[in-house]
């Protein structure tokens, strides 16, 4: 949940941490209070109840609670009901009096780095998109000086908390269950670019904003950086560069320009993660090693070291081809030129297809590999 620069490190700290920091403030944020004009629209896919008994398509959905309900809920902000702590401020678990409703609260650091826009923007975001691969914002406070949101609560954490520095015992995400994550944040990216009117550009791609639901279904969180996508015959929106270090795409890392393909990038890097099991960027590795990106450019030329790039964790339990296939998808998306990367629905093809070829670890080869589909094409102008 943390935002910071281009330009330091990248992950969300656990509670043990310090939160990470925010690059600067946003210029140009989409402000929930001028809609227009480029006004985010109710697609007809959308399902919510309130705007089913209000009739109202825009309706903003989200609930209003006090600061007293959400401190009762987390028995007054206890320390063993702490989830999390990122650059907004913590996470608790709580339950809701009134419902006896298990949720994730996310109270903002009033002395923290992220403001009243970013609350704003998230609020606006989560109450008008609705889709199973984003998390369901319940409701807000907005309580004198206390801001919180209210989310539903995510049992399994984050994707980050299955890759990296997995603790003693715990189990590791197998190959199918990588598949499926990757195809389900994929979706819920998908539904951001191409179902969204106008499209919404998430800008903050990364494992520790995927959080996973029982049966690791994942779910797209943290949306207080998303911004607006160009309409018309703009093909990019200019803003300040804000996001994860490792995570940026190169051409929005040095000029402010941020189009789809800029999530696209992040998708690709995140992708890299759980197939690699590496980090984005990892201090503690070599110095070849510590970008994930430019570890793995090299090693995406040469087929026969494709192996190599597969998570030790794995023990090889994996479908060479469906390893290959995946690898394929990574390095389109991680392309330099924007233009060369592909469009998201085409990833969602590409990783659902490899998420349903169950691999047996107990046979010689996947189900059905043999019709592995074609590697996403690059579409320009986007």
């Amino acid at each position: 949940m943390g935002w910071i620069p281009c330009s330091g490190n990248s992950n969300t700290k656990k509670k043990t941490k310090k939160p990470t920091k925010k690059m600067e403030v946003q210029e140009n944020m989409v402000d929930p209070m001028k809609p227009a004009p480029g006004k985010l629209k109710r697609n007809s896919s959308t399902n919510s109840k309130d705007a089913s008994k209000t009739g109202n398509p825009d309706h903003i959905a989200a609930q209003t609670f006090t600061f007293r309900e959400l401190a009762t809920a987390t028995r007054n902000f206890r320390t063993e009901c702490l989830l999390g702590e990122g650059g907004f401020g913590r996470v608790y678990k709580g339950r809701l009096e009134s419902n006896d409703q298990v949720v994730a609260i996310k109270q903002l650091d009033r002395n923290g780095l992220q403001g009243n826009r970013e609350f704003l923007v998230e609020v606006l975001m989560l109450s008008l998109l609705h889709h199973p691969n984003l998390v369901s914002l319940i409701g807000y406070c907005a309580d004198g000086d206390q801001r919180l949101l209210v989310y539903e609560y995510m049992p399994l954490g984050s994707l980050e908390d299955h890759l990296h520095d997995v603790s003693p015992g715990k189990k590791h995400l197998d190959w199918n269950t990588r598949m499926k994550i990757a195809a389900g944040a994929a979706k819920g990216l998908e539904y951001l670019h191409d179902k969204a009117n106008p499209p919404v550009i998430y800008r903050d791609l990364k494992c520790s904003n995927i959080l996973l639901d029982e049966g690791y279904h994942p779910k797209l969180s943290d949306f207080g950086l998303a911004k607006l996508g160009p309409v018309g015959d703009n093909t990019h929106v200019s803003t300040r560069v804000m996001g994860t270090y490792g995570y940026c795409a190169p051409e929005y890392a040095m000029t402010g320009q941020l189009t789809l393909k800029s999530d696209v990038y992040s998708f690709g890097v995140v992708l890299l993660e759980i197939i690699t099991g590496r980090k984005a960027i990892d201090n503690s590795k070599a110095a070849g090693e510590q970008n994930l990106v430019a570890w793995a450019r090299p090693l995406f030329k040469e087929r026969r070291k494709f192996s190599q790039m597969a998570d030790p964790m794995l023990q090889g339990q994996y479908p060479s081809r469906g390893l290959y296939q995946a690898l394929a998808v990574a390095a389109m998306c991680v392309q330099e030129q924007a233009n060369m990367r592909p469009v998201i629905a085409d990833v969602v093809t590409a990783l659902t297809y490899l998420a349903s070829q169950r691999y047996d670890p107990n046979s010689e080869s996947p189900q059905s590999s043999r019709h592995l589909p074609a590697t996403p094409r690059a579409k320009r102008g986007q």
